[in-house]
């Protein structure tokens, strides 16, 4: 019986972590930065505050997001809630300075613990790296981190079902993060069931497709110079298939409004969009961004929504096959 007072949220297994968490999560890269203004510290904690009251015991953070402004901001977080159980999973990979050696990755591991307070990290994910490098000797250095009592689990973030594939055939990683929404459907016949046979947890990212997804933009939106949606839009900074879930800002706009149509317009468009993720039973937690705690509030709302019918699911597939995956940037 729950005898909190806080809202309990469906959870589901992550893999063979052993964990489970709540199917909807917290992407923590917003209140890190990169998305246009800087959160204040007072609304980025009362964000987590806010998600961990309405049930979400997943968060997702890396040491890149704000320079590890997001781990520290997570860490003050938890410890005002020392007396609670969360699951916290970062990455590493992305710095200036990483190198896929045993000294760096410890060296980054610590400073991660630090930032976030903590022991062992629960979940430590390479972030976005080439297979060159998941060819080599990190996953090695993991176990060495592992046994060291560094950290708990490790996955990877990855671009590409490519590399999923190679993670799940290759290494002893144990869930993958990956870019799954309306807009980027590849991964359910090519990467899920494989997913599912061998117990890898899935963590799918960019759920709203940078915001796509929530319908509010119109064509001549503008996003603020710093904002990745500005410098990234096409794919000039990083991965070019990130940002907007590498569909063509205008084109994403027009696309967006058809989706809501299929699913209807009495339902805001991001929720149907988080639905539509949750009802894939491959998935072990979906993880949208929040800046303030009201959408933190409107992120767990899919939760408690009924799956989408099959009619919804099948014009939903038609719409990506026929319209979206023609013009997706980047390999994936």
């Amino acid at each position: 019986m729950n005898t909190t007072g806080k809202t309990i949220l469906p959870l589901r297994e992550l893999g063979k972590t052993g964990a489970s968490v709540s199917e909807i999560g917290f992407g923590a890269w917003a209140i890190g930065g990169s998305w246009g203004e800087t959160v204040e510290e007072n609304t980025a904690l009362d964000a987590l505050r806010t998600a961990a009251d309405a049930g979400t015991t997943f968060f997702d953070t890396a040491d890149v997001y704000g320079d590890g402004r997001s781990e520290s901001l997570i860490g003050e977080f938890l410890r005002e809630r020392s007396g609670e159980s969360f699951f916290v999973a970062t990455k590493m990979g992305r710095s200036g300075d990483f190198a896929p050696t045993y000294e760096v990755m410890e060296r980054t591991a610590l400073a991660s613990a630090k930032r976030l307070g903590v022991e062992a990290l629960d979940l430590v994910q390479l972030h976005c790296l080439p297979l060159s490098v998941m060819r080599g000797e990190v996953w090695d250095n993991f176990e060495r981190l592992k046994s060291a009592g560094l950290i708990k689990n490790y996955g990877a973030s990855v671009e590409s079902v490519e590399e999923a594939l190679f993670c799940i055939e290759n290494t002893s990683c144990v869930t993958l993060q990956v870019i799954f929404n309306i807009f980027r459907q590849k991964l359910v016949d090519e990467l899920f069931p494989t997913a599912q046979k061998n117990n890898i947890g899935i963590i799918a990212r960019v759920p709203l497709a940078s915001g796509l997804l929530t319908g509010k933009f119109g064509h001549n939106h503008h996003f603020d110079s710093n904002d990745h949606r500005n410098f990234n839009a096409n794919g000039e900074s990083f991965n070019a298939g990130e940002t907007f879930a590498g569909v063509p800002f205008e084109s994403g706009v027009d696309l967006a409004q058809k989706a809501h149509a299929i699913v209807g317009d009495s339902t805001p468009l991001a929720a149907s969009a988080l639905r539509w993720i949750l009802d894939f039973p491959a998935v072990s937690t979906v993880i949208p961004g929040a800046k303030n705690p009201k959408q933190a509030i409107q992120n767990v709302q899919a939760s408690a929504m009924p799956p989408l019918s099959p009619e919804v699911h099948e014009k939903l597939r038609d719409l990506y096959q026929t319209e979206i995956a023609p013009i997706i940037r980047g390999v994936y």
